[in-house]
C-alpha cells in the first residue's frame, strides 16, 4: 500500500512527488510513467523564472544552470509588433534534459520511478487501486492531455489547440529572443521560435480545434509555420505534433483521494500554451494536500487542493480566459501589441499574465478596450 502513487513523471507528477516529500520525507511515493527517462516531449520548452521559485521552496535548486537564459521576448501579428526585455529571463531548456532532472530530484527526496503504462484507475473506499494491481492510498494523474486518471474520473475535457514542435538552427535575427508571431485570422493561432542559446530553437505553430473550421493537417501546420516566420522550417528535425488542453473560465478540482494536475487538469495558458508553470505549481500543491490529509488520517485531500489551488490560480485563470476572449479580435490584439511596444510596464503586464500567474491590471486593459 503506497501512500501516493503519482501517474505520470513530467513536471507536474515529479512536483507532486517533491511536494508530499517535502512535507513528510518518510512518505511512500511512486512515480508511473510509461516512458524511460530522459525521453522527448513535445512542447515549447519555455520555462518561466516563477518556475524555479516554486521549485526553490521544495530545495530544487540550480538544475538549469548550465542552460543559457533569455531575456528578450518578441511579439507580433502581422506589420505590429514589441520587442523588449523581460523584468526577468526565461530558459528554454528542452524537455529531455528538465523532466529527467525534475525525476532524478524527486527520486533524490525519496520517490520511487517505474516504467509502466498506466491503463486505468478504481477508487474504493479507503485506496485506490492502479490497473487492479498496485494499491494506494491517494493518486494524482500528471498523466498529460490524454490523462487516463481523468478519463476514470469523469472530467469531461474542455477546449483544446493543436499544435506542431520541432528543432531547428537558430538564425542571426531571432537569436537570444523568445518570438511569438500571431495569425492573421481567428485567434489562438501562433508561431513560436525560442532559442535554446546552443545554436538550436524550438519552433512550431499552433492554433485551437473548432468545430467551425477543418482540423488541420501536418502540412498546414507547417506552412502556417513558415508563413508567420518565414526560414524557421529549415533544417528542422524532430517534428511531432501534440494537443494542449487549454484552460477557461473556471477549474474545481473535486474532493476525495485523487487529484489532477498540469496538462491532465487541463491546465494550458490560452493566450501563450505555457504549461510548465502550471504544472510545477498545481503539482506541488497536490503533493502538499496528500501529504497533509495522511498527517490528519483523512481521505480527503482533494478538498484543501481545491482551497489551495483556488488561492493560487483562479482569479489568474479568469483573467488569461478574458484575455484570450478579447484578443480574438485583431484591433484589441494589435492594440494590447502596441501598447506594449510603448510603455515597458504594459508590456511586463502582459508578460505576467502569459508566462505565470499574473492578472489582468488596469492599464492592461485600458490598453486591450480603448
Amino acid at each position: 500500500m503506497w501512500d501516493l502513487v503519482v501517474v505520470g513523471a513530467g513536471p507536474a507528477g515529479a512536483s507532486a512527488a517533491l511536494g508530499a516529500l517535502a512535507v513528510d520525507p518518510g512518505l511512500s511515493v511512486l512515480l508511473l510513467d510509461r516512458h524511460e527517462f530522459p525521453r522527448d516531449k513535445a512542447c515549447g520548452d519555455g520555462i518561466a523564472p516563477h518556475v524555479f521559485d516554486l521549485l526553490a521552496e521544495v530545495g530544487v535548486t540550480g538544475i538549469v544552470d548550465d542552460w543559457t537564459p533569455v531575456r528578450r521576448f518578441t511579439l507580433t501579428r502581422g506589420p505590429v509588433g514589441v520587442d523588449r526585455d523581460m523584468a526577468r529571463p526565461n530558459w528554454v531548456v528542452p524537455r529531455t534534459v528538465f523532466d529527467q532532472r525534475l525525476a532524478e530530484a524527486a527520486q533524490a527526496a525519496g520517490a520511487d520511478l517505474i516504467r509502466r503504462r498506466v491503463r486505468g484507475i478504481r477508487v474504493a473506499k479507503d485506496f485506490i487501486t492502479v490497473d487492479g494491481e498496485l494499491e494506494a492510498r491517494f493518486v494524482v494523474g500528471a498523466d498529460g492531455a490524454h490523462s487516463v486518471v481523468r478519463r476514470d474520473l469523469g472530467v469531461p475535457p474542455g477546449p483544446v489547440a493543436l499544435a506542431i514542435r520541432g528543432y531547428a538552427p537558430t538564425p542571426p535575427e531571432r537569436a537570444a529572443s523568445q518570438v511569438i508571431a500571431y495569425g492573421p485570422g481567428r485567434q489562438p493561432s501562433y508561431a513560436w521560435s525560442f532559442d535554446r542559446g546552443d545554436g538550436w530553437s524550438n519552433v512550431g505553430y499552433g492554433e485551437q480545434l473548432t468545430a467551425s473550421r477543418p482540423r488541420p493537417t501536418r502540412a498546414d501546420l507547417l506552412a502556417h509555420l513558415e508563413e508567420l516566420l518565414p526560414g524557421a522550417t529549415d533544417g528542422g528535425k524532430s517534428w511531432w505534433g501534440h494537443h494542449l488542453p487549454l484552460s477557461s473560465w473556471f477549474w474545481r478540482p473535486q474532493s476525495g483521494p485523487v487529484m489532477l494536475a498540469g496538462d491532465a487538469a487541463g491546465l494550458i495558458n490560452p493566450m501563450t500554451g505555457e504549461g510548465i508553470y502550471y504544472a510545477v505549481a498545481t503539482g506541488l500543491l497536490a503533493g502538499r494536500a496528500v501529504a497533509e490529509a495522511l498527517h490528519d488520517n483523512s481521505t480527503d485531500a482533494g478538498t484543501s487542493y481545491r482551497r489551495q489551488t483556488r488561492r493560487l490560480l483562479a482569479k489568474h485563470l479568469r483573467h488569461t480566459a478574458l484575455t484570450a476572449q478579447l484578443t480574438r479580435s485583431a484591433r484589441v490584439l494589435d492594440a494590447g501589441i502596441r501598447a506594449a511596444a510603448n510603455d515597458q510596464a504594459i508590456f511586463d503586464d502582459l508578460v505576467e499574465l502569459g508566462l505565470a500567474d499574473g492578472l489582468i491590471t488596469g492599464r492592461l486593459l485600458r490598453s486591450l478596450v480603448v
